[in-house]
């Protein structure tokens, strides 16, 4: 079961992320051949209008597929006779529908089961907060110059940013105050600590704040995803640390399998509610790396003739995400390989 919540969920974002591609390219009037949901031979094909409607073998993708500008350079509706400005809003459609869904579902998140703030509990003895006169019912607002909306960001802040020096905003009784920290490792723990506790559960909040802390839940899912990027590029976590298809629907059906026993349903719908505001925002993001073959190579692309005027001319930009496109395949193959490796030897 867990396995097709994975298939579901995956299938979801990859739809909203290519309906976002297609929605735009209709409203500035590109000719879309075919909207596909993954990839390799076709299962099922329907078409309406213009458009060929596939469903395919491998649910690992999916594409918009404008009128060819190879093939159809007189055609007056082909993708690449637009201006680039109409191209800018087509190739960025897909990411931004990400986030909106990503919007959506945190809404109902957080309408579900309302919000962690980061309200503190105590103080640990010895450790920077209590020095700095620090107490249980004060509210973190900002870590230097980190918004903090919930307790979870205290937790992926300290995980991420924990070797630096601290400014520490928060309120108490309605005042704001301000200090610095400076966290302690724990070798024990193999984390930096600056000695705070709170309570990880949630309270339900109004309507507008749910709307509020909907967007908030969506901003914590970038960013969690921006600095796992910045870890991998820096050295902080490593190429095998990374998860592919197969770890996250592992991930995802272990989730399932534990929420099931321990809360029934209420509990399975949280959780994957939880992992889908996650995954779209990841698929947000990595969209729109400046990598060729993704959303992001071609907006450098268009952004760059929107500078200099000039249209990069179709077998170069072709040529040049070709080479994306097979980077990332084979970038695909190695994390694929690496999941099911770590499923054979365990986690």
């Amino acid at each position: 079961m867990g396995i097709l919540i994975a298939i579901l969920i995956f299938g979801a974002i990859v739809i909203f992320h290519e309906f976002g591609h297609f929605v735009v390219a209709k409203k500035n009037d590109v000719q879309v051949n075919e909207f596909m949901i993954g990839f390799g031979p076709k299962l099922i094909g329907v078409k309406r209008g213009e458009t060929l409607f596939t469903l395919r073998l491998l649910p690992l993708g999916g594409a918009c597929v404008m009128a060819d500008e190879e093939e159809n350079e007189d055609n007056p509706r082909a993708f690449r006779r637009k201006s680039a400005w109409r191209r800018l809003l087509i190739v960025a459609a897909g990411p931004l529908f990400n986030f909106l869904l990503a919007f959506i579902l945190a809404v109902i998140l957080t309408a579900m089961i309302g919000v962690d703030k980061p309200v503190l509990t105590g103080t640990v003895d010895g450790l920077p907060a209590q020095a700095a006169g620090m107490q249980e019912g004060d509210e973190i607002t900002r870590l230097n110059e980190k918004s903090i909306h919930f307790s979870r960001e205290l937790r992926l802040y300290l995980q991420t940013h924990g070797n630096q020096e601290m400014r520490v905003t928060y309120k108490r009784d309605g005042e704001t105050y301000q200090t610095t920290l400076i966290p302690v490792y724990n070798p024990e723990a193999g984390t930096y600590q600056i000695g705070i506790t709170y309570n990880p559960y949630s309270e339900k909040v109004g309507p507008l704040q749910t709307l509020q802390y909907g967007w908030y839940e969506m901003e914590y899912s970038i960013w969690s995803v921006i600095e796992g990027l910045r870890l991998l590029f820096t050295g902080g976590v490593t190429v095998n640390d990374l998860s592919g298809p197969v770890g996250i629907v592992k991930a995802i059906d272990d989730t399932y399998t534990a929420s099931n026993a321990a809360g029934g349903a209420f509990l399975v719908v949280v959780n994957m509610l939880n992992i889908a505001v996650l995954l779209s925002a990841n698929l947000g993001v990595m969209n729109l790396l400046p990598i060729p073959g993704l959303d992001g190579g071609r907006l450098i692309f268009t952004t760059a003739e929107l500078v200099t005027r000039k249209q990069l001319p179709v077998e170069k930009e072709g040529m040049i995400n070709l080479v994306g496109m097979g980077l990332l395949f084979a970038l695909m193959i190695f994390v694929v390989v690496n999941d099911v490796r770590k499923l054979m030897i365990g986690f």
